[in-house]
């Protein structure tokens, strides 16, 4: 349980930029348009669970296809999920009590 209030070194946090910034620059989406990607996300899943999402990672990885397509970018998401039990159950749980 530790891991999840675990802060990042700046090494870490630099690395994770790089990774962005050449994932990015591989399917011609910029590094800024990734952190919108990567926060609406984290908005709506909040909704239903509660995620670590300063350990969240979101990538856009291509492969190629058969018959000589052309290779289709596909976003792959890791998110830490802390609790499933959904917030706005417990509040309206609360409001009962």
């Amino acid at each position: 349980m530790r891991h999840f209030f675990r802060r990042k070194s700046s090494c870490q946090i630099a690395k994770d930029r790089l990774k962005i910034l050449l994932i990015s620059d591989r399917v011609n989406c910029s590094p800024e348009m990734m952190e919108l990607i990567k926060t609406d996300i984290a908005k709506v899943i909040s909704k239903y669970m509660k995620i670590d999402s300063e350990n969240m990672e979101i990538q856009i990885n291509t492969k190629g296809s058969k018959a000589g397509r052309a290779a289709k970018p596909s976003l792959c998401a890791n998110i830490p999920i802390v609790d499933v039990t959904m917030p706005e159950l417990k509040s309206q749980e609360a409001m009962r009590l």
